[in-house]
């Protein structure tokens, strides 16, 4: 399948599997018009994310992720995290690993909102952690340090994400 092909496909599928995920369950007077949700909030309104909302709030970054951004965010899923040994996302979520955590976490954030048809013109970006992130393309799809890019522009008001199938780790210092 060729990049165009897995891009479009990957937009169907997004709009088909998550068009309850831009509901606002906020209450409105008549005639408000729903704000759009952020970065978090989406990812909050999908059970493929759970896990990282809840590395989000453990590294107190949830304020952050919600502000005016702009922010691209690499998201791993639930099964990116289970790919980690054993104990590996419990012994992170534990307060006294909290920096190593938001390393982890802010190694999936760059700074400014990065489309699918950018990324694909890039070799490398910069995360908000400090580290340069590979980017590959191929006919097969799109890697990112090596993790998949799976899902793509997943619009937020303050950002996009970009779903990956691994948990990326920063480079050792």
């Amino acid at each position: 399948m060729n990049i165009s092909t897995k891009f479009l496909t990957s937009i169907a599928l997004f709009s088909v599997l998550s068009g309850a995920a831009f509901v606002n369950a906020a209450h409105h007077e008549e005639g408000e018009a729903a704000a759009a949700p952020n970065i978090v909030e989406v990812a909050a309104s999908n059970d493929d994310f759970t896990t990282l909302v809840a590395a989000v709030q453990a590294a107190d970054l949830a304020d952050t992720l919600s502000g005016a951004g702009p922010f691209t965010v690499f998201a791993p899923t639930n099964e990116a995290f289970a790919k980690l040994p054993d104990g590996t996302v419990e012994m992170l979520l534990l307060p006294e690993n909290k920096d190593k955590l938001v390393a982890i976490l802010t190694y999936h954030v760059v700074a400014g909102d990065v489309s699918a048809a950018e990324v694909v013109e890039l070799t490398e970006v910069t995360t908000v952690q400090g580290g340069t992130a590979a980017i590959v393309v191929a006919d097969t799809g799109v890697t990112i340090d090596g993790a998949n890019v799976i899902l793509t522009d997943i619009d937020a008001s303050n950002g996009v994400i970009h779903v990956i199938d691994t948990v990326m780790m920063p480079p050792s210092e």
